[in-house]
């Protein structure tokens, strides 16, 4: 694990700014406190942030061929190294460290960009062949791990984190407007765009090619032909036996492992597998603790760990230290991270990096098996949809009134989401119900965040032209597998864990795991008004029935009080009239927030963490 960047000449010509490789660098340093190492020459340079994790005296990178012609970083793991390295062993490669990454080089050497598909685990890499003058840039199936590029003057530069992209002086800091106005309808940038214009992502399962002919970008993995699969999830046992699989290979690590717990389905799942498998050696959980009792699920994540026999380490997250964590996040990183979880998960690392330096997550689990409140939402919007017109408007009016809470996940805030889309379309329902502003009031940045690409809908509909259209709830997961899960829920994860310097592993995201449950038909996952049904049959046997009888509830921060406490006097300095999104209702969003007749934290959030990252980053939103 570690942070990987790097600028590379398409036109042979010398690096236009060789001196800031090493301000790249350090602009990476929290993703590899370990040490630090750059190759190449005046045309190409590659460069390493390390977090040392695997192989730890031999495995520094950049990696190189014998005769130096091929230069590689990664950063992530690499899970069939094992396979890797014996295929490159018969093959008379000299390797030099023991650890995954190596047999990448090999790999590339018999296969070129094609072998990029042999790679089982999470990464984001790039490989100069300065014999061919060519730089193959590749990210996981899933998207676990980030990695941005830029073309500027006839070179490619890339980088683990925006930040290093910045570092160069004729980068442009110009708001990208489409990306906005997705920004505001989401409170996420869905790949491959970002917020500043000319910066793009790789998307997951995809491998960028860039030589003096150009840039070409190709899918090596591709969801929509999974899940047109026929179905081979026969049983809870089949499932069981696949995840128990992928947990013992992703607790693959030199250095010790530990789990993010919350006393829910997904993580306790992790936590017991991982007891299962490391049976015997000591398993490290992590839980967060609220002061405020309706947020605080620690009891829940001691119970069930106390079941399962590990060190469990509660970490308290007060004002002071959400402050302290809003602080770090908001100045440090250089892309707006529209999810407060990011905060608690922050705090979460920061205390893990005393024990461990890799961590199990849940991502995942509710994309590929049904687990958010919202799925049964469009099932119950169907039989809504048969009332009465006048009953409905009854009911609507009748929720409408109900006095605003700011409380986790009440059923007034549940009953409001629900009447205020209920009767859209079903995309158009689903982004108002699971994304910030919603695709009908978030208004373009600038006033032109719909003039290009024909607005959100469009963008995220046109995600799900190559899937099967026979299981329409299916598809509702899928895209949130394609579109929420790599770049909100896996952003937060990588930023928040990479920030304190330890890694995540999501084994849900194991892509045996993906291409089981990816085809198997949605009333396996939601069944009537049961969510992750035939998760929970699995978990039998592993986790304790009250916890899989538990209702999810999720990781989740007090911001709607916060909103209106210690951050009010900067929730009025930059939503009263904000600067990117002058078009959204905001300041009415705003004022119902004040006075208590609507809880908007979900939609003020994103917009005010996008407000302070174009102060902080000095982005120009004019037109």
């Amino acid at each position: 694990m570690c942070g990987i960047f790097g600028a590379v000449s398409l036109t042979g010509a010398p690096l236009k700014h060789p001196d800031c490789i090493a301000s790249m660098a350090a602009a990476l340093a929290h993703r590899g406190p370990d040490g630090e190492r750059i190759v190449g020459h005046e045309r190409a340079r590659l460069g390493a942030r390390r977090l040392a994790i695997m192989d730890l005296t031999t495995g520094d990178q950049p990696f190189q061929n014998p005769d130096r012609s091929i230069w590689m970083v990664c950063n992530g793991e690499i899970y069939n190294a094992r396979e890797l390295r014996d295929a490159g062993v018969r093959a008379g490669y000299p390797f030099r460290s023991t650890g995954d990454i190596e047999t990448i080089v090999p790999l590339y050497e018999r296969l070129g960009p094609d072998g990029i598909a042999r790679l089982e685990g999470m990464f984001g890499l790039a490989i100069w062949d300065d014999r061919r003058q060519r730089l193959i840039l590749a990210r996981d199936r899933a998207g676990e791990k980030p990695l941005f590029w830029v073309q500027a003057e006839g070179e490619l530069r890339f980088a683990s984190e925006v930040q290093a992209l910045l570092a160069y002086p004729d980068q442009r800091r110009r708001l990208d407007s489409k990306a906005a106005a997705l920004y505001g309808a989401l409170g996420y940038v869905p790949a491959p765009l970002t917020m500043l214009e000319g910066i793009s992502k790789v998307e997951p399962a995809h491998v960028l090619v860039a030589d003096r002919t150009g840039v070409s970008l190709h899918r090596y993995w591709d969801p929509a032909q999974v899940a047109a699969r026929r179905s081979r999830l026969d049983s809870p046992a089949t499932l069981q036996g696949v995840l128990l699989r992928a947990v013992e290979r992703e607790l693959m690590s030199d250095v010790p492992v530990g789990v993010f717990t919350s006393g829910g389905l997904d993580s306790s799942l992790l936590a017991a597998a991982s007891a299962r498998v490391m049976a015997g050696e000591k398993i490290h959980t992590y839980s967060v603790k609220f002061l405020d009792r309706g947020y605080d699920e620690s009891s829940y994540a001691e119970a069930v760990t106390h079941d399962i026999r590990t060190v469990h380490h509660v970490v308290t997250a007060d004002e002071a230290a959400l402050e302290r964590a809003f602080e770090t996040v908001t100045h440090a990183l250089a892309e707006p991270i529209g999810d407060p979880a990011i905060l608690p998960t922050y705090l979460l690392a920061e205390t893990a990096r005393e024990h461990v330096k890799v961590v199990l997550s849940g991502e995942g689990a509710d994309e590929l098996f049904g687990g958010y409140p919202t799925y049964l939402g469009h099932t119950a919007a169907l039989a809504y949809l048969r009332l009465p017109r006048a009953l409905r408007r009854a009911f609507r009016w009748a929720v409408e009134r109900w006095p605003a809470s700011t409380g986790k996940v009440t059923l007034e805030f549940l009953l409001k989401q629900f009447v205020t889309a209920a009767e859209l379309p079903w995309l158009e329902r689903h982004l108002s119900w699971f994304g910030a502003m919603g695709p009908n009031q978030a208004g373009g940045a600038r006033g032109a965040g719909e003039a290009r690409g024909g607005g959100p809908i469009a963008d995220v509909a046109c995600r799900l032209t190559t899937f099967p259209r026979t299981d329409p709830l299916n598809r509702i997961l899928w895209l949130d597998f394609l579109t929420y899960l790599p770049d909100n829920l896996l952003v937060k994860v990588d930023r928040g864990t990479m920030l304190a310097s330890i890694e995540a592993r999501a084994p849900y995201l194991d892509r045996e795991v993906m291409e089981l449950v990816l085809p198997a038909p949605s009333e396996l996952k939601v069944h009537g008004f049961t969510t992750k049904a035939i998760l929970k049959e699995a978990a039998v046997g592993l986790v304790p029935r009250t916890v899989i009888r538990r209702r999810k509830r999720g990781l989740s921060v007090p911001v709607a009080r916060w909103l209106n406490a210690g951050l009010a006097p900067l929730a009025d300095r930059y939503l009263a009239a904000p600067r990117l999104f002058k078009n959204a209702p905001t300041p009415r969003l705003l004022a119902e927030h004040r006075s208590g007749r609507r809880n908007n934290a979900r939609k003020l959030w994103p917009l005010l963490m996008a407000e302070l990252w174009a102060e902080r980053w000095d982005v120009d939103t004019e037109p």
